[in-house]
């Protein structure tokens, strides 16, 4: 252990500022130097335990991990992260920028749809979402409502892929071109409708649906099929469930899949 690297990175900590956000966990890390974030500082109790899981399951990262990842004493990680994931690794990084995401979230034309979550409730459900929508090559992920989709147990929940795709708030009367589908228990059933790849598709939120502001704009409204006496599903599998309705991301070579890892800091 260095003690003042571990000093440096204690204090990077203490002075972050609201630009940056934590990533918890060996997979969010993994995730978030894949796909190009800005990782300021990354701290773990057990640097060897680190790189023992970086050969294992992200080799293409283990040189940028040994670099950049700062091991500091147990007490000291607990202080930083409160609740310390079971891997021993946080980091902080630079927030994707809004005007990046709002660019990619309105560029058309547009290779795959746009998620819309209406005012949802619970922050585990948007970051499953994220993990989701990351996944299936989503363009994007837009919230309403007073819920930040960057919140900490979000991007949590999101394993670091909210830096894999664009994940903004934004209110119904700013929402990026496209026809709008909105899922509902009265509306058509969705294996009846091919779903375009330009398309915005908005599910209410856990307790009350869809507003009002939503719902008004809807180009057609869409029913997930479900067994009768059976009142909803998660959100997070109504989601899965539409993607793969869509048809998810084209095949590409694995080679570009992703863009290189992010310099360590």
């Amino acid at each position: 252990m260095n003690d003042a690297d571990a000093a440096r990175a204690v204090r990077q900590w203490r002075e972050a500022g609201p630009d940056l956000v934590v990533l918890d966990g060996f997979h969010a890390l993994k995730h978030a130097l894949r796909f190009g974030a800005d990782v300021r500082s990354a701290v773990t109790s057990d640097k060897d335990a680190a790189l023992a899981l970086a050969a294992e399951l992200a080799d293409d990262l283990t040189d940028a991990i040994k670099e950049s990842v700062v091991e500091v004493p147990a007490h000291v990680l607990r202080e930083l992260v409160p609740r310390v994931h079971a891997t021993q690794i946080a980091a902080l990084a630079v927030r994707r920028g809004r005007r990046i995401n709002l660019d990619a979230l309105s560029a058309l034309p547009r290779p795959a749809p746009v998620v819309v979550l209406d005012n949802p409730r619970n922050l585990g459900n948007v970051g499953a979402v994220v993990r989701l929508a990351a996944g299936f090559g989503a363009t994007g992920v837009i919230t309403t409502g007073d819920l930040d989709p960057w919140h900490a147990n979000a991007v949590r929940a999101g394993a670091g892929l909210h830096f894999a795709t664009a994940v903004e708030r934004l209110s119904p009367d700013d929402f990026p071109p496209g026809p709008l589908y909105a899922l509902d228990p009265e509306g058509e059933d969705i294996r009846s409708v091919t779903l375009p790849d330009d398309a915005l598709l908005a599910f209410g939120s856990e307790r009350h649906g869809l507003s009002a502001d939503v719902r008004s704009q809807a180009t057609a409204l869409l029913s997930l099929p479900m067994r009768p006496q059976v009142s909803s599903y998660n959100l997070a599998t109504s989601v899965a469930m539409t993607l793969f309705h869509w048809g998810g991301p084209a095949a590409v070579p694995e080679e570009a899949a992703a863009p290189e890892a992010a310099t360590p800091p």
